[in-house]
């Protein structure tokens, strides 16, 4: 049986995501990214289902720090639907509610309903953690924010649903492992991730991705983070469209070693079809 860690409370979208990669996995909840990480590494955990990206929110800063460090590598990716249920105690009503609880981003997320409802805000830890508040409070005034399923893990009562601003919110999950699974190159749609730091020479940074733009790779995202203290050269983490063993990823990658110090394959996985439904409309 696959133990699957995630960061969050059962209820949570993380831990939706989790099941529906591993239905057949064991949970493990964790209460931070670090935490979820670390159980992967430390063999507490086979994998670790970590959101990445959010269409309304953008990056999880944590998770983009952690990732360079962590040693782990990605060998899926999955978009989650995001849904989020205005929930309360048995009885509570959406007139008697005067707090709702929820995470930052899911709070966010929901401004119209907050803004229509006139009720005050409180941030919690995790959107399904909001709910177990809530439940454990019993006080009708109080009402969570929280995917479906933590309203019957909860006991709680649906007072709204689907209260979220765009009904196309979407995250990006990545699955971490201990060991590096590369996808074959079958010509069927490919990500892959890596890290890079340039070499300390003028326009570095320019030369080391021309070779994606000469050669015709797509890059779907590059960020930039510093490691510690001081004025180190920054690094970078790219996904790109492609697999390593293709001739024009390959010269890419060529040419971007050229101009670095160090370049890291990070994962080589399966493009998720929602990139492909997405790319289309």
């Amino acid at each position: 049986m696959t133990t699957v860690a995630y960061q969050g409370e059962p209820g949570s979208n993380s831990a939706t995501a989790a099941r529906v990669l591993y239905p057949e996995g064991r949970e493990l909840a964790c209460t931070s990214f670090e935490q979820a990480l670390d159980a992967v590494t430390f063999g507490m955990a086979d994998v670790a289902v970590i959101p990445v990206d959010n269409s309304a929110a953008g990056r999880v800063a944590d998770v983009h720090q952690l990732l360079p460090e962590s040693g782990l590598f990605v060998i899926a990716e999955y978009f989650l639907a995001i849904r989020f249920d205005l929930m309360g105690v048995p009885g509570a009503t959406p007139e008697g509610v005067e707090y709702v609880r929820s995470h930052v981003h899911a709070l966010g997320q929901c401004r119209k309903v907050l803004r229509e409802g006139g009720w005050r805000t409180l941030v919690s830890d995790d959107t399904a953690g909001a709910a177990r508040e809530v439940a454990e409070l019993g006080d009708p005034r109080h009402a969570a924010l929280a995917p479906p399923a933590a309203a019957e893990l909860y006991g709680l009562e649906v007072l709204r649903s689907q209260v979220e601003d765009d009904p196309e919110n979407t995250t990006r999950f990545v699955v971490l492992s201990r060991d590096s699974v590369l996808a074959p190159n079958t010509g069927e749609p490919t990500m892959t991730s890596l890290f890079f730091s340039v070499r300390n020479i003028p326009s570095a940074l320019f030369k080391a991705l021309g070779g994606f733009a000469s050669s015709g790779v797509n890059l779907t995202k590059i960020e930039s983070y510093q490691m510690g203290a001081g004025l180190n050269a920054s690094r970078f983490y790219v996904e790109i469209e492609g697999h390593p063993d293709e001739s024009r990823v390959e010269l890419a990658l060529h040419e971007l070693r050229f101009f670095s110090s160090e370049v890291r394959i990070l994962g080589v996985y399966p493009a998720h079809p929602h990139r492909r439904r997405e790319r289309i409309g």
